[in-house]
């Protein structure tokens, strides 16, 4: 059975989306749909982190702990209106005793909608794309990335609060290698491009090219530097950005995970590797043993050369170059550190320890 479009009257008997303005409660209903199971399988299972909001619409839902039967849910039942089992992770297995239609919902897009409804601040239909587009939604992209599992849901709620829109036109330039960083933004909609200028290159070497959901400038706020790229719009579109300290407050403290060279090296024994974000120049003259070498700026295009499921433990001189680094590859789903204080401080370099 294929999925259908959720009724906005069928949103509007569900607990608390019974509480969202008009606005909010169409934005809601145009990421959501009504989904079938069949009879026997599991809706989630005990011990999930799923972050998802799950309704029972139609059908007979198994609440079990264990072996034990815990209770049984029935679409249409006045305990219905009320999310199945919520809490993260999963306390009980949901399994269909019949076939069952249900409604899943974002339960941190969830979130961050009541609270601007709460507050009176925003409302999703100042900041979101055309709904012809919302597939594509950049609320829900972000919301949707690992990284944003890391953050206390208090940040995510401050961080779409203190976000600003900015509309831009295709060729302008919203960043400029060489200055001052600012802000750190995400692309709401359109599409930009990612350079950098080399002495080989004067034109700017092609880093990355961005869409929706995808995020940029934050590397110089982070190692408290001068732009290392230049970012351009290839067409009209739109971004959200945040200063840079609601950048440190919200997003970089809770992403960056330092760690002292004795534990580094503890992690390395374990699996994890080393990688080295200085110059070519600089990893040559001296090196950590078995150091992945991907300068700062090539992070982004490089990103596909790591492997997911290793841990790696940036490195530089001072920990400035190492901490940006480590902050793009959390901030990308990677189990990324950060060596507290660089290598230089650490006795490592050439004649070190």
């Amino acid at each position: 059975m294929e999925d259908r479009k959720v009724d906005l009257a069928l949103l509007r008997s569900l607990s608390p989306l019974d509480g969202l303005k008009v606005e909010n409660l169409n934005a809601l209903a145009r990421k959501t749909s009504v989904r079938h199971l069949d009879a026997g399988r599991v809706l989630f299972k005990e011990g999930d982190s799923d972050k998802r909001t799950f309704y029972l619409v139609s059908g007979e839902l198994d609440l079990r702990s264990g072996d034990r039967k815990v209770a049984t849910l029935r679409g249409g039942a006045p305990e219905a209106r009320n999310p199945v089992a919520p809490g993260q992770p999963r306390r009980f297995t949901a399994r269909a005793l019949s076939d069952i239609e249900f409604i899943s919902v974002d339960s941190d897009l969830l979130d961050v909608l009541l609270t601007w409804d709460q507050t009176g601040t925003y409302e999703v239909a100042e900041i979101s794309r055309d709904p012809a587009a919302a597939n594509d939604d950049w609320m829900t992209a972000l919301l949707q990335t690992k990284a944003f599992h890391r953050i206390p849901p208090a940040n995510i709620q401050a961080l779409f609060m203190r976000m600003e829109r900015v509309n831009c036109k295709a060729g302008d330039v919203v960043i400029k290698q060489g200055d001052e960083g600012d802000y750190f933004y995400v692309v709401t909609r359109g599409r930009c491009v990612v350079t950098r200028e080399t002495p080989m290159n004067r034109e700017g070497l092609r880093l990355a090219e961005l869409s929706v959901g995808e995020s940029f400038g934050e590397e110089a706020l982070i190692s408290e530097t001068r732009r290392n790229a230049t970012v351009t719009m290839v067409t009209d579109g739109s971004l959200m950005r945040l200063n840079k300290q609601d950048f440190h407050e919200l997003l970089n403290e809770p992403l960056l995970h330092w760690v002292e060279l004795e534990h580094a090296r503890e992690l390395v024994a374990k699996g994890a590797r080393w990688l080295d974000v200085r110059l070519p120049s600089e990893f040559e003259n001296f090196h950590l043993p078995d150091a992945v070498s991907i300068p700062l700026y090539f992070i982004r295009m490089k990103l596909k050369t790591l492997d997911p499921a290793t841990p790696y433990v940036a490195v530089c001189d001072t920990g400035r170059r190492s901490s940006a680094a480590a902050f793009l590859l959390s901030e990308r789903g990677f189990d990324a550190y950060c060596l507290k204080g660089g290598l230089a401080s650490n006795g490592l370099g050439p004649g070190g320890s």
